[in-house]
């Protein structure tokens, strides 16, 4: 693989069974990401975004076909190694925002690190993201305490913690006002010139003037 590609995925499929009926969410999709890339995919609702999203960032298994992370393929590797990749090496960032009620913006963040054994420097490393992110008042606050476009970038902050190499968010800006919006997609570019790769889902046309790629799928398919 090429020194400059990240992630490599050839001829994956997906099928989800629905009771008796069986609906391809992916058809032979093959893709390469190269390091530093602003990859934003679009299509319909039902064009088999999200399902694409999932495999590339190691969040479910296609029924066919390879994915290449860092040269290492990934379908076939043992679940635990898997999920070590994950934390170790991608970052996600949901629509939900997905962020744990009980615990303070600060304890979010730093949770990734604790999970692998990294809990020494994670406060440390949190504070200081909070610190770029002009959230350091809001540290020990509760998620329902923060406004969504404030939980949006804790969830950023939270991906952050690990050094990632690749960054997937799924649709980060949909329960978020113009502003917040705005805000959170000015973080992904600051994030993406530091060069980092992220790998974005969009239904907003505006948007797509961040990225430096798009990618369109329809019925499972490139377009």
């Amino acid at each position: 693989m090429d020194k400059r590609t990240i992630l490599n995925i050839e001829n994956i499929s997906k099928t989800y069974k629905n009771g008796d009926i069986r609906v391809s969410a992916l058809c032979d999709v093959s893709l390469v990401i190269e390091r530093g890339e602003f990859v934003m995919i679009t299509g319909r609702n039902g064009s088999g975004k999200s399902t694409l999203l999932h495999q590339l960032g190691l969040l479910d298994i296609p029924d066919k076909g390879k994915i290449i992370l860092n040269d290492q393929e990934v379908v076939y590797m043992d679940e635990n190694k898997r999920t070590m990749l994950r934390l170790k090496y991608l970052g996600y960032i949901f629509q939900e925002y997905a962020l744990i009620a009980e615990l303070t913006a600060l304890e979010n963040v730093m949770l990734p690190a604790m999970l692998i054994g990294n809990s020494y420097n994670a406060q440390k490393k949190a504070v200081e993201i909070f610190r770029n992110f002009n959230l350091k008042n809001k540290m020990n606050r509760l998620p329902n305490q923060l406004s969504g476009g404030e939980q949006q970038k804790v969830a950023i902050a939270r991906s952050l913690i690990n050094d990632p190499v690749i960054i997937f968010a799924d649709e980060p800006t949909a329960n978020l006002d113009t502003t917040a919006s705005m805000e959170v997609l000015d973080l992904f570019k600051k994030i993406n010139k530091d060069g980092r790769t992220i790998i974005m889902i969009t239904h907003e046309q505006e948007e797509l003037k961040y990225a430096s790629r798009l990618i369109k799928l329809s019925d499972g398919k490139l377009l």
